[in-house]
């Protein structure tokens, strides 16, 4: 094929492109610049995934890409009436964030059963408090979200000794890992025995806002409520108001429906509540992860093969295999 049009959406170019030297002409581009370019350009890396500028700038005259790459896992900011309607395919960086995820899970887990916080508080205070704390081993985790973040958080919690039930869309009945996956509707059953419980689903539709004072209600005092998923799975005000009134023993968020978070947001405030800055799966090198998976999956483009990590644009995330 002759030489293609890679578009780049990022003020910075990613690392790596070299590699597409002699068989890629590469555009870079802005969210202001975005719209004049698409019609040129075969392929879109969206390197910057936090932006809505695709979804601003698709519609209009002129051809389209007929590839679109993410470099995140979720695609929610892709899935816009006017891509979905296009014949446009989209592939994501499934793959990339599993185990780093999982090991934030893991440590964020760690951390509250056993007190850190108020460790270091005491260090600070050059304060010696005995006190006790929770055991991992023999406790209870319902995960949801069963793609590969989801199963990599459920069986690094399993080797910690925690049991793990996986929640998806769709019940599996025979899972080689955690034995059943249950189906979303069955949430609400699963929530009153979890010490754990852990969102790591795509935002679609049906998992918006699926954490509200309802499934807070549905936890026990001890549990503890962690989201690595998309900020808008939660209803904030009612985290707000459950962590307020020890409906919920803690919580750890690493996203937010609004980001940055604001500085006068009530959550700052939270004594039982951990906040970072949407960098769970953030490590040394992620960056050159993306660029590494991206280019490879631009050599299966080129040479006529099935893309890797297809996303279906109607479910919102790339279905299991098998």
């Amino acid at each position: 094929m002759s030489e293609a049009r890679v578009l780049v959406l990022d003020a910075q170019p990613p690392p790596r492109l070299d590699r597409l030297a002699g068989r890629a002409h590469v555009l870079h581009s802005d969210e202001s610049s975005l719209h004049g370019l698409l019609p040129e350009a075969d392929v879109l890396l969206v390197w910057d995934f936090t932006s809505d500028a695709v979804r601003a700038a698709w519609p209009g005259p002129g051809p389209r890409p007929r590839w679109v790459h993410t470099a995140s896992a979720g695609v929610d900011r892709l899935l816009f009436p006017e891509l979905l309607e296009s014949e446009a395919v989209v592939t994501n960086a499934r793959g990339v964030f599993d185990r780093p995820i999982a090991e934030y899970v893991a440590g964020l887990v760690l951390a509250m059963a056993k007190d850190f916080r108020r460790s270091l508080e005491f260090q600070r205070e050059h304060r010696w408090q005995h006190r006790e704390t929770d055991k991992v081993f023999g406790s209870r985790a319902v995960v949801v979200g069963s793609g590969p973040i989801g199963r990599r958080i459920g069986t690094t919690l399993g080797a910690l000794g925690v049991t793990v039930r996986l929640v998806g869309r769709t019940a599996r009945p025979a899972d080689p890992d955690f034995g059943r996956v249950h189906a979303g509707e069955e949430l609400p059953a699963l929530l009153p025995d979890a010490d754990w419980v852990v969102c790591a689903a795509p935002l679609t539709p049906r998992t918006t806002g699926m954490f509200d004072a309802a499934a807070f209600a549905l936890m026990k005092p001890t549990a503890r409520f962690i989201n690595v998923g998309r900020g808008a799975h939660v209803v904030q005000d009612d985290l707000v108001a459950a962590l307020r009134a020890g409906r919920i023993a803690g919580a750890a968020l690493d996203v937010f429906a609004t980001e940055p978070l604001p500085a006068t947001s009530p959550l700052w405030d939270l004594p039982d509540l951990i906040i970072s800055p949407h960098m769970c799966g953030d490590t040394h090198g992620w960056r050159d992860d993306l660029a590494d998976q991206f280019l490879d999956n631009f050599d299966r483009w080129v040479a006529g093969e099935p893309l890797a990590n297809v996303v279906d644009k109607h479910l919102g995330y790339v279905p299991a295999e098998g």
